[in-house]
């Protein structure tokens, strides 16, 4: 298996509007950084500061969100912390940390999607994603859950 895998289990924070509670493990509704609009994905933090720093580019002022926490037991996680993990992504698929917002305004298909399509390529359930807002703080982003053989999230 690919060194740049990792293995973790703790708990993790989700932020979802009250109305979207019930439905919180369904994963996102709508693109993301690693998501297309249909591609069912579950984005966790690691911390409630990390879900702060990750509501700064995701809410709209006035939006109420409730904070969550889950425990997750998870293999097979690309680790994007690590500058060999990092530097690997980029030569086969391109820089995650693009502007994925603006290539979508712009009618584009974000380069981290195409990473994504790498990552899980190579045998991942999901990655580990160091925050750009917040350096030190990471995301967990699940591209399967609770099914035979991923991730397991409760």
């Amino acid at each position: 298996m690919n060194g740049n895998f990792a293995t973790l289990s703790g708990r993790f924070f989700r932020a979802v509007a009250p109305e979207l509670e019930h439905s919180a493990l369904s994963g996102s509704i709508r693109a993301g950084r690693y998501s297309r609009p249909d591609q069912p994905t579950l984005y966790l933090s690691s911390s409630e500061a990390g879900v702060r720093a990750a509501m700064i580019a995701h809410s709209k002022p006035g939006e109420h969100r409730r904070v969550l926490a889950f425990d997750v037991l998870a293999a097979s996680l690309f680790d994007l912390r690590a500058s060999h993990a990092l530097e690997e992504v980029r030569r086969k698929a391109g820089d995650p940390f693009d502007d994925w917002q603006g290539a979508v305004a712009r009618g584009s298909e974000p380069t981290s999607w195409r990473v994504r399509d790498w990552i899980e390529s190579i045998g991942a359930k999901g990655l580990i994603d160091p925050s750009r807002k917040e350096p030190g703080l990471w995301h967990l982003v699940l591209f399967s859950w609770n099914v035979a053989g991923s991730p397991t999230v409760r």
